[in-house]
């Protein structure tokens, strides 16, 4: 069998994976796989080019991202024994202030990206765990990191500073932006497909149990919910998104919680877990329920998103078009029409039809002035094309 490039892409609950031949530049997996609902009930679903198909439990669900690194490295070598992995290219969430492209995993890079662990507390750690499995897996592999972070390094510095004393931008406090993986794909997919949309105003919501919004100029990263961590911006699967900093004040205070509880309770107990009463973080789950609590989180959520595409729109000074992607932009027609319902002021109306069908184009003909979009995001098409990249050079 060819050289293969085995993609790795973990989320908060989420493992994706993907095999890929390394001389096809198409791109076309050879497999596609993921583990969802990591932490409650993972389960590894996973489809061969060939037809097959693979659906297996993974175990307890404390054996958590470990236990699901683990089924990826099992399915790859029950379904292909004899393939050579030549690279392992995994998303890293979090590259800092100077990393602004993919890069070879060595062990003084390994160290850099450890240090950056309190920046993407729910990720960094899982990413970089997975690096060493992947190294023991593939002792012969390259190890190629592709930084989330990456794509929004070129924002205006006042779209990438906080109002903080200069000093702490000089030692790193700053926007950084996530999801950079998914926009950088979305903005190649404009360019090739709408290039017209691709060189003007663009906001792009990547919705899942992790969510953010980007500005795209011209392809380009101009502004980012997301900001010093993972945990800004919209409402999340468990995290709170924005939130007064007088909150946090508080809850030291007169709560006595200290850092850890803190943490723990911005990052897994907050957001749609938390504004339904605890009944659930996964968007499906809440659409189906008809407990109030579940729909004044989806309330909340599209409420948020609302907020920051008008915010978005300003700092782009206009408004060309808006594309949904991610899991729940790519299937919730329910999220997508309380985002853009009242939204013509801004040039955004959708025909119901097409969003119910999931687009991919959601315009209203001959009224709105915004185009609207589906479009499934790719991000182990764009960690497989770094890994490319890299071997090339």
């Amino acid at each position: 069998m060819a050289d293969l490039v085995l993609t790795l892409n973990a989320g908060s609950s989420s493992l994706k994976t993907a095999l890929y031949a390394l001389a096809d530049d198409a791109g076309t997996p050879l497999m596609t796989g993921q583990i969802e609902r990591i932490g409650t009930a993972p389960a590894l679903q996973a489809r061969w080019a060939d037809g097959r198909r693979v659906e297996r439990g993974i175990g307890h669900a404390e054996a958590g991202h470990a236990g699901a690194m683990k089924a990826v490295l099992d399915l790859v070598q029950d379904g292909a024994p004899d393939a050579r992995v030549a690279a392992v290219s995994h998303r890293i969430v979090h590259g800092g202030p100077e990393r602004t492209a993919a890069a070879l995993l060595d062990e003084p890079l390994m160290k850099e990206l450890a240090a950056l662990a309190p920046y993407a507390p729910l990720h960094q750690p899982h990413n970089l765990s997975g690096v060493r499995g992947a190294m023991e897996a593939f002792p012969d592999a390259a190890q190629v990191a592709c930084f989330d972070t990456a794509f929004h390094r070129g924002q205006p510095w006042v779209n990438d500073t906080f109002a903080l004393p200069r000093a702490y931008y000089d030692k790193g406090v700053r926007r950084y932006g996530f999801h950079g993986l998914s926009y950088e794909y979305i903005a190649s997919r404009l360019a090739a497909d709408y290039p017209e949309l691709h060189a003007g105003r663009v906001v792009v919501a990547h919705l899942g149990n992790g969510a953010s919004m980007c500005a795209l100029r011209g392809g380009r990263s101009i502004a980012s919910t997301m900001g010093f961590s993972a945990a800004d911006g919209l409402p999340m699967g468990t995290r709170t998104g924005q939130i007064d900093p007088g909150v946090l004040l508080y809850l030291m205070t007169e709560e006595s919680m200290g850092p850890a509880e803190i943490t723990d309770l911005i990052y897994r107990h907050s957001g749609l877990l938390g504004l339904s009463g605890g009944l659930s973080n996964d968007m499906r789950t809440l659409e189906q329920s008809d407990d109030p609590a579940a729909d004044e989180a989806i309330a909340y959520f599209a409420g948020r998103i609302r907020r920051e595409l008008g915010s978005l729109a300003a700092a782009l000074g206009g408004l060309d078009g808006l594309v949904f992607t991610g899991g729940i932009g790519e299937h919730s027609a329910l999220v997508r029409q309380r985002v853009c319902a009242g939204m013509g002021w801004i040039g955004i109306d959708i025909d119901p039809a097409a969003n119910a069908a999931d687009g991919p184009e959601l315009t209203a003909p001959g009224v709105g002035a915004a185009r609207v979009l589906v479009l499934k995001t790719d991000e182990e098409g764009v960690l497989a094309r770094e890994a490319r990249r890299l071997l090339a050079a």
